[in-house]
């Protein structure tokens, strides 16, 4: 049976300890403990569960270690060789709380969780583990010692440190040889990092300091699959023509809270998924999407500045046979836009929160055509349409009748 092990520090300093094993338990302060649970009621004290009976008369540690940092005793774990998951997140532990040896015995820990501690430096770690968390932690670098030994690592996670391009080296992800998922939110980053692992399949860098998509920086990570940008200072003009084009892998971009002024151009050609939303986008290139092969499946551009004459007859052309979710809602469109009869497999379309003020015949549903319409969502509220003014046959493709949400219009407010 597997061991799970969560080693907590209340809010006076000192440690919760809890090993789920399937025996007998113990009821005390109106929990129930399992055997071997091993708890803190009060200041620098520990009781423990065993068959039915609660002790409290060991101690963890003495009463002066209680005071400032958090203190694990070197010896803390050495009992515990099947142990695969530990949790230390939020327990004041800072570099000096961890003794050289006090992971030494724990050659089946697979997960570990470090978040919202005072870490500066990675700790010397296990070479067994898979998933580390040291998120919200004072990180003041990376270098080619961080990580050694991590080979087995496929996830990890280090959002909110004090990490950018200055104080993380080339070589730092070197170990990291089987690392598919990788998270570098809330840093100071103004580019992406380099020496990624060829491994990785999935980046997460929201809100860092990211200007521009050098070329060649992806040119090794050909097994990514999703790439978070979001909230970033990114521009289209910074993204260098083939920085991505080659990741036949890639599947969803997320470069939403940028400050594009128009979709980027030379997007992967594998990519299903493409979120821009909350940027200043004014334009939809013609021909943008054409050489995507299977297409698009979701496009997302609400909460910019498209306008009918940013929207092109050809502007989803390579979509008409894949996209199915179209979000176009807060722009300052006066008209249904161009193209949206071609889109053939489409279910979601929002137009809702624009500036229209009618729905032509065949805009909507092509008039022509005597089969229903894959449409199961159309918005069109918060518009200015006067719907006496809505041909009768606008929506006949659509199934139900429900799916067209008209109401209210902004004069009717």
């Amino acid at each position: 049976m597997s061991l799970i092990l969560q080693l907590l520090v209340s809010t006076l300093y000192c440690f919760k300890v809890v090993l789920k094993l399937c025996v007998t338990n113990c009821f005390c302060f109106f929990v129930l403990f399992p055997l071997f649970a091993v708890w803190s009621p009060k200041p620098c004290s520990v009781c423990s569960c065993k068959r039915g009976k609660v002790n409290c008369e060991n101690m963890l540690c003495s009463s002066s270690a209680c005071v400032g940092p958090a203190c694990i005793p070197a010896g803390a774990f050495s009992g515990l060789t099947g142990l695969e998951w530990l949790d230390l997140s939020k327990n004041r532990l800072n570099d000096s709380s961890f003794s050289s040896e006090l992971f030494q015995n724990l050659t089946k820990l697979k997960r570990l969780n470090l978040d919202g501690n005072f870490l500066t430096k990675i700790p010397l770690l296990p070479p067994s583990l898979e998933e580390l968390k040291m998120n919200d932690n004072k990180l003041k670098g990376l270098d080619q010692q961080s990580f050694k030994g991590l080979s087995k690592l496929l996830t990890l996670e280090l959002e909110g440190n004090g990490l950018h391009d200055g104080n993380v080296i080339p070589l730092a992800f070197k170990p990291l040889i089987r690392l598919i998922y990788l998270r570098l939110d809330e840093n100071r980053f103004r580019a992406l990092p380099s020496g990624l692992p060829s491994s990785l399949q999935e980046l997460h860098m929201e809100e860092n300091l990211i200007e521009d998509i050098q070329e060649g920086i992806l040119n090794k990570t050909l097994n990514l699959v999703v790439l978070v940008l979001s909230n970033n200072h990114i521009q289209e003009n910074r993204i260098a023509p083939h920085a991505w084009f080659h990741l036949s892998k890639l599947e969803a971009i997320d470069l939403s809270y940028n400050r594009l002024v128009h979709v980027p151009s030379f997007l992967p050609i594998s990519l299903r998924q493409l979120t821009l939303h909350h940027n200043q986008i004014e334009r939809i290139p013609g021909y943008v999407f054409a050489h995507m092969k299977p297409g698009l499946e979701f496009l997302h551009l609400s909460h910019n500045k498209l306008r009918d004459d940013g929207i092109h007859g050809v502007s989803f052309m390579g979509l008409y046979h894949s996209l199915t979710e179209l979000l176009v809602d807060n722009n300052q469109l006066r008209t249904i836009p161009r193209g949206i009869l071609n889109l053939k497999s489409l279910q979601v379309l929002r137009l809702n929160d624009n500036h229209i003020r009618y729905v032509p015949l065949n805009s909507v549903c092509d008039t022509r055509v005597t089969e229903d319409s894959s449409l199961i969502s159309l918005h069109l509220e918060n518009n200015l349409i006067d719907r006496r003014q809505i041909p009768p046959t606008a929506f006949s493709c659509i199934k139900t009748y429900h799916s067209v949400i008209l109401r209210p219009q902004k004069f009717e407010e």
